[in-house]
């Protein structure tokens, strides 16, 4: 477990939904993706470069992942990375994105 942290970190987040729209190989070392997620509105598209190992493109694309887009970019090589999307790790030790339920729409607030 981490240290407590203040609930005025947790605030500071900005934490949205949105949909992968583009899978692509990443210009990186390392076999990385860049996904484009789409949060709609006045966010529009935001690129996240990270290692998506236990997806395949086909299995990224379209769906609705939950995002911190208020991060600084980070430079990945020649690639930056605008947005962390959040996942959890399963029994398997496997990345699983996170996902709202239920359809919302692009660029929803999460509380």
């Amino acid at each position: 477990m981490k240290e407590k942290a203040d609930f005025a970190h947790f605030s500071a987040l900005d934490m949205r939904v949105g949909r992968v729209v583009r899978v692509e190989n990443a210009e990186t070392r390392k076999p990385l993706y860049r996904v484009t997620v789409d949060f709609g509105g006045e966010i529009g598209t935001k690129v996240s470069i990270a290692g998506y190992a236990d997806y395949s493109k086909e299995e990224l694309l379209g769906r609705l992942v939950v995002a911190v887009i208020n991060f600084e970019p980070k430079r990945m090589g020649p690639e930056l990375s605008e947005i962390f999307i959040l996942g959890a790790v399963n029994a398997e030790g496997k990345a699983v994105y996170l996902t709202p339920e239920s359809d919302v729409p692009l660029g929803a607030t999460v509380v």
